[in-house]
């Protein structure tokens, strides 16, 4: 039985969230609270499971809570996000901070209906999720990437050479920044897939790109693909990579979802499979549910090096868990070890 405790200012979100927790076998509801302050005595007397947190609250901002909650009793938390800018921002920073997962709040009632199934299934997925101890302050906005000579200019169109892609879910966003950070400027280009809904990988992308050396952007349609650049797929698009001449190319597409997501890392992975073949490596790293194992089996087939993020080191296992399984992975290591391995398959 999950236990699941609700804090959250919106007496609607109280009211949909209880109502939902509570009418699902496999799940009690331990309480709701519009208040963190009245919330930490009911976790006293009882951890709950899972958390939904919602940020702007009375008396105590909710990324304060979790940032004193990581540090004292790491739980699973998933944020209730808004779809704004400063929603985003704030999102990335809760994640960053040690939450497990968000669910963007959404704006009438039916898009709220429609969404239960969401976050039953990130309750679920969050219930045995890794986390970890968060120590320190508030993660405030990154320190702006410094410019030199190089920065203004044009990273050169890729050629048929490297291509590297990354497929992520749950835990994404903290793995993607342990990777993409240790990578140096000069390597090849990434494309990734990271289920995100819109109005986020934009917020997501340039958030990663002042801390990286590489340039990270969200994808556009039709751009070439330039070295030294992490193409992020856009929230509700899909990414595909197609090959143009002597060079790569970008598709961004409203096709249907796959596997329930859009976008989809079945659906960048096959398209890396067929435009890039030998020259491309593929990386499944934590996120929950099987998207993109079938994806990593033709990417292994058409000669690609393929890896996979091991379980001890996933929030979730289930992405990576899928894909070995279904026999698409040449490589299982700790997240730590990604970027290293990245640039000795790439740049050796």
């Amino acid at each position: 039985m999950i236990r699941v405790l609700v804090i959250d200012d919106s007496a609607v979100m109280r009211a949909f969230l209880g109502r939902v927790i509570g009418s699902q076998p496999d799940m009690e509801l331990l309480g709701v609270s519009p208040d963190p302050v009245l919330a930490i005595d009911r976790i006293r007397r009882g951890a709950p499971d899972v958390i939904t947190l919602d940020v702007e609250m009375p008396r105590m901002n909710g990324l304060e809570f979790l940032r004193k909650l990581m540090a004292v009793r790491p739980l699973p938390v998933i944020m209730i996000s808004s779809l704004t800018r400063e929603g985003a921002e704030t999102t990335m920073k809760a994640l960053e901070l040690g939450a497990v997962d968000f669910f963007p709040k959404p704006a009438s009632f039916d898009q709220l209906e429609s969404g239960a199934q969401e976050i039953l299934e990130k309750i679920r997925a969050a219930a045995g999720a890794r986390v970890v101890r968060h120590r320190g302050g508030i993660v405030g906005a990154p320190a702006a990437k410094p410019l030199g000579p190089a920065a203004t200019l044009l990273p050169a169109p890729a050629g048929l050479q490297r291509v590297i892609g990354i497929g992520a879910s749950t835990g994404g966003v903290e793995a993607l920044r342990d990777v993409l950070t240790r990578l140096p400027a000069h390597m090849p280009p990434i494309l990734i897939a990271q289920h995100m809904p819109p109005g986020f990988t934009e917020t997501f992308a340039r958030r990663l790109d002042t801390l990286c050396q590489i340039h990270v952007k969200q994808a556009e349609d039709g751009e070439t693909v330039r070295t030294g650049v992490a193409y992020i797929a856009a929230g509700g698009r899909h990414l595909l990579l197609m090959r143009r001449g002597a060079g790569y190319f970008l598709r961004v597409t409203d096709d249907p979802p796959v596997n329930r997501h859009r976008p989809s890392v079945d659906t960048l992975f096959r398209s890396i499979a067929r435009a890039a073949g030998r020259h491309a490596v593929g990386v499944m790293l934590t996120g929950m549910g099987g998207d993109g194992a079938d994806a990593m089996v033709e990417m292994s087939q058409a000669g690609a090096h393929t890896i996979a993020q091991d379980e001890a080191s996933c929030v979730v296992f289930g992405m990576p868990r899928q894909a070995i399984a279904a026999g698409g992975v040449r490589e299982v290591m700790p997240l730590g070890e990604v970027a290293a391995r990245l640039e000795a398959l790439t740049l050796s």
